[in-house]
């Protein structure tokens, strides 16, 4: 998997890049019921909405066969270390839920501004790469970027705590509205299984999700070997200390495992 000149350009450009329906609809739907199963479970690296509703899990390569695949796929890795020039690892694994009808807000902000205040991340050698596991919509509550806004650099943040149930670095509002007059607001939509990458310092958010409609996305964090983090203050799970560089499976390993996981998932 590699990137044409063209879309190289219109990263380094946009801070952003959508490359539509990359995985296949077999992939994805080996992927939606094992995040179902995922949300049921009752463990430190599930968190959840103020209602209850699923907000995110946590490492689920770590326990789980298939977003274990996930997580080392050449389509996903590949890109990121031919714009990096180097191998990556996985500073992050998250799947995030933005559930129907519950699903909160993610405030305005840049994911670097986390990584290096929390974590001790160098620079800004991360990025995540998502993959859509249902339809990404205008009315679902769509990751929100600012085309950009990743040339402004490493901007003021202050810690919010209290509006959603996960702790976030956010930025203020005349900062946000400065970028959005610049270079505007995107949303991103697209069928299951398109993939978004963007830049650690593009500002982004998502409004909630009061639609019947759920909003899945699995974001892999990865980060350049050499800018690994230095003073981590999160859990493992969170921010993970194996700088050990991806080693990438075969571009089928997650079709083959959702054929063979085919009789399984008809019986249930």
């Amino acid at each position: 998997m590699k990137l044409t000149p063209q879309q190289i350009e219109d990263f380094h450009r946009e801070g952003w890049l959508f490359l539509p329906e990359l995985f296949s609809p077999e992939e994805v739907a080996l992927l939606k019921r094992e995040s179902e199963a995922i949300y049921r479970e009752h463990r430190p690296e599930v968190w959840r909405e103020k209602t209850g509703a699923p907000r995110t899990a946590f490492a689920a390569h770590t326990y789980n066969e298939a977003f274990g695949t996930l997580g080392a796929h050449p389509r996903l890795i590949g890109p990121v270390e031919q714009l990096f020039g180097e191998q990556v690892y996985m500073h992050q694994y998250k799947i995030n839920a933005k559930a129907a009808f519950t699903g909160e807000v993610w405030q305005w902000h840049q994911d670097y501004g986390t990584w290096k205040r929390d974590d001790g991340m160098p620079e800004p050698r991360a990025m995540n790469i998502s993959v859509f596991l249902d339809e990404v919509m205008p009315i679902n509550g769509p990751l929100l970027l600012v085309p950009r806004s990743h040339n402004a650099g490493d901007l003021e943040a202050s810690h919010d705590v209290e509006t959603t149930s996960y702790p976030l670095w956010t930025l203020d509002e005349a900062t946000v509205s400065r970028l959005v007059a610049e270079g505007g607001i995107v949303a991103p939509t697209g069928k299951p299984g398109g993939v978004l990458m963007f830049h650690g310092n593009l500002v982004h958010g998502s409004a909630g999700n009061i639609t019947p409609y759920p909003r899945r996305i699995v974001y892999l964090t990865l980060n350049a070997v050499s800018n690994h983090i230095r003073t981590p203050t999160r859990p493992e799970f969170i921010a993970h200390r194996d700088f050990a560089p991806i080693v990438p499976v075969a571009d089928d390993a997650l079709a083959r495992l959702a054929a063979a996981s085919q009789p399984r998932a008809a019986a249930e």
